[in-house]
């Protein structure tokens, strides 16, 4: 079986996508602090459960390099996870909190900051030979949550699989294969919990299904 070590990841000054280089060099002259480099997926390889998020925040993984660490979307994702047997430890906000996942991994459909937090379409092309390499280095992979529609259709296109077949809609719930189910939840944002597009109770009922049928509660 693969170690987290081993799964395919982009270098630290990856060249891919030109905007985004450009982005991260001005980040790293302004902020030579921060982590501003892609975001390496958290979690060991043995991972039953992949979640899947849209790109690294601005003052969140970018700064701390570790996903969904340093910003709103991390408050509930972890606490989440904590809730269901999915994570151990005080989530923190940085990346030495001592927080531990427990059978799951969380990774970005694009690896490095965009702009306004938005990538485009061909930045998402352009990551997902590294989303592809990480769900087949899992080897006991059962389950993907797919956090936002573009995280949805970048899990689709790695796997060669068409997104008119498995329509996004959050708490869905699509039979990939026999062995792989892919769960749709709206994107656990500051933008979609303010507004109220996506509460507490909607997040979670996405994890107590999954985590259900992991046979974690």
């Amino acid at each position: 079986m693969a170690t987290s070590a081993d799964l395919d990841q982009p270098g630290r000054d990856c060249p891919l996508c030109a905007r985004l280089a450009d982005f991260r060099n001005a980040n790293r002259a302004a902020n030579p602090d921060w982590h501003n480099a892609p975001v390496a997926s958290f979690g060991g390889a043995d991972a039953r459960l992949l979640i899947v998020g849209l790109a690294p925040g601005l003052k969140g993984a970018n700064l701390t390099g570790r996903p969904f660490t340093g910003d709103h979307a991390g408050v509930l994702l972890y606490a989440t996870l904590g809730k269901f047997g999915l994570a151990e430890g005080r989530y923190g906000a940085r990346p030495d909190d001592g927080l531990r996942l427990v059978g799951c991994r969380i990774t970005n459909a694009v690896r490095c900051v965009p702009p306004q937090n938005k990538p485009t379409g061909a930045e998402v092309k352009a990551c997902r030979r590294f989303l592809a390499a990480e769900i087949a280095g899992l080897g006991r992979l059962e389950a993907i949550v797919a956090l936002g529609a573009v995280a949805h259709g970048a899990v689709l296109a790695a796997l060669g699989l068409r997104k008119s077949v498995f329509p996004f809609g959050h708490g869905r719930l699509h039979r990939l294969s026999d062995a792989l189910i892919l769960a749709d939840s709206y994107h656990c944002s500051r933008y979609n919990t303010n507004t109220g597009k996506l509460t507490t109770a909607m997040f979670e009922a996405v994890f107590r299904d999954v985590a259900a049928r992991l046979g974690r509660r």
